[in-house]
């Protein structure tokens, strides 16, 4: 029977599955692994265990179904990512990582008085923010000579696999358009006159679009991995554009919330919105448009807590519905890596209001819930403001398993969400690209037989004013603070200067809230 093999580079590990025709998992792997954040604000990571487990993964699921007949390989990974190789594929320096690396403030800064917001939104879509490509780029050429010296390719963790794979030169259309300022989102091509400013010695990748097949599986790759010479490996994308394919949500007028370390929202249409508060990217096929936005922490910020009181998350979780809805007056800001969307403050800082000695770890672990939940609604309410037509909303990621989670975040919201029977993500995502690419002498598959809707989240309407009423409280709470915290974070870096706000990280006098 053909199988589909697919392979996702997260940020907490690396995920496999090996799919039949009809996306049954009959097997999958994974590798742990940590990122490495050597200075406040740095999150970056070694592109070799990137291509180390991957070997590893695919050895393991095809030593588990020997007979299995490789049809294609997808893969998938974290973005947008900076890694920079030579001319002979050999990292210059650890790869920088999403928005949670906030690095090239400075960077963004200087990049938006050159060239103008107007200009950078027209070209782009976006804004510049800590999400964004371009700016990590020039970081490296700013303050890391030797390695930009070095510098000729740009790859990011599904590039990089295909790179390793087939030896094609490839990026998709949407980890492109995060690669702001250096994409056309209109003419869905490089922007010449900025790459040639910002990256000039850099060669440019073939663009292509997520789907589409990048080559085929050399000799030496089949060697180390166990996959068969001559195997199609398709271009892949960014983790949570893959994770929208897996659960059906990439037709127009499809929300996706990826509930994972970090929580990611992908709205899909079929024209170019522009707001300063969100990301506006290509989608993953051709044809399509993309708002989305990212809270920095979600499930980290969970774990954090778990670490910090030694408990596991069974016990936590069933303290915190013993709480309830408000977690007898608590109201956390889940800010403690900085925030992506919709504020772009990369100082901004966790903030624990209405603490007392009478609240408990399991009152701290429901607020953190609601913390998250309220940020879903801060980007959804912003994403609705600026055009985009919400009218369906899927759920995936591995924090779907926990029924409370899902629950506060509809209840917050007021959204109902869909649960499809599969949530692993990325990984079976990109499987199920790989089927699609190569279904020429067969029916093409259809994520609605791969993957059905399993249950649905319906908001209680009995909670909706009580959290109504701390929602205001959530965004009042950031603005009452927000100085304060830029100071912290300034002390954090070591230095007294402090950002005056996430405006100057992107684009003076614009909404951020």
């Amino acid at each position: 029977m053909r199988h589909t093999l697919g392979v996702d580079v997260g940020t907490s590990s690396t995920k496999g599955v090996l799919v039949t025709g009809d996306g049954t998992i009959v097997a999958a792997a994974t590798r742990a692994h940590d990122v490495s954040r050597p200075h406040t604000g740095w999150v970056e990571m070694d592109a070799a265990i990137w291509w180390d487990e991957f070997v590893s993964i695919a050895r393991d699921l095809i030593a588990a179904h020997p007979d299995a007949e490789i049809s294609a390989v997808g893969v998938s990974g974290m973005g947008p990512c900076v890694l920079l190789a030579d001319e002979r594929d050999e990292p210059v320096r650890p790869a920088i990582l999403y928005g949670v690396d906030t690095r090239a403030t400075a960077q963004i800064e200087r990049m938006t008085a050159e060239l103008g917001t107007d200009e950078i939104t027209r070209v782009g879509g976006s804004v510049l923010t800590s999400q964004a490509g371009g700016p990590k780029i020039a970081w490296v050429a700013d303050e890391e000579a030797d390695a930009w010296a070095r510098a000729r390719r740009l790859f990011m963790p599904a590039s990089w696999l295909a790179r390793k794979l087939t030896g094609a030169y490839v990026l998709d259309h949407q980890s492109a358009s995060q690669v702001s300022p250096l994409y056309d989102i209109e003419n869905e091509r490089w922007h010449a006159p900025f790459w040639e400013r910002y990256a000039a010695t850099i060669e440019q990748p073939t663009l292509a679009w997520a789907g589409d097949i990048a080559g085929s599986v050399t000799a030496e790759a089949a060697e180390l991995t166990g996959i068969p010479v001559g195997t199609p490996v398709i271009t892949g994308t960014i983790d949570a554009w893959t994770e929208a394919v897996s659960v059906g949500a990439h037709e127009v007028g499809d929300l996706m919330l990826m509930y994972g370390t970090t929580m990611f929202l992908v709205a899909t249409g079929d024209e170019t919105l522009r707001t300063p508060s969100m990301w506006t990217t290509a989608g993953a096929f051709p044809g399509t448009r993309n708002l989305a936005g990212g809270l920095s922490t979600s499930g980290a910020l969970t774990a954090w807590l778990k670490d910090l009181t030694d408990a596991d998350y069974p016990q936590l979780l069933a303290e915190a519905e013993a709480s309830g809805p408000g977690a007898r007056g608590l109201l956390v800001l889940p800010y403690f890596a900085g925030e992506r969307t919709p504020i772009q403050d990369p100082d901004a800082r966790g903030v624990i209001a209405g603490l007392t000695l009478e609240h408990t770890r399991g009152d701290l672990y429901r607020a953190a819930l609601e913390a998250t939940a309220l940020g879903v609604r801060h980007n959804v309410e912003t994403m609705r403001s600026a055009g985009a037509d919400i009218r369906r909303i899927v759920a995936v990621g591995g924090g779907t398993q926990g029924q409370l989670w899902l629950q506060v975040v509809s209840d917050v919201t007021g959204l109902v969400q869909e649960v499809p029977a599969t949530t692993i993500g990325a990984s079976y995502g990109a499987a199920f690209l790989a089927a699609t690419a190569v279904a020429t002498d067969g029916p093409t598959p259809l994520i609605t037989d791969w993957n059905p809707v399993a249950q649905t989240i319906t908001p209680n309407p009995a909670l909706r004013a009580q959290y109504d009423t701390l929602f205001d409280r959530y965004v009042r709470l950031y603005a009452g603070t927000k100085d304060i915290v830029h100071e912290l974070a300034a002390e954090q870096r070591g230095t007294t200067r402090p950002t005056t706000s996430s405006t100057t990280a992107s684009t003076p006098a614009t909404e951020e809230s």
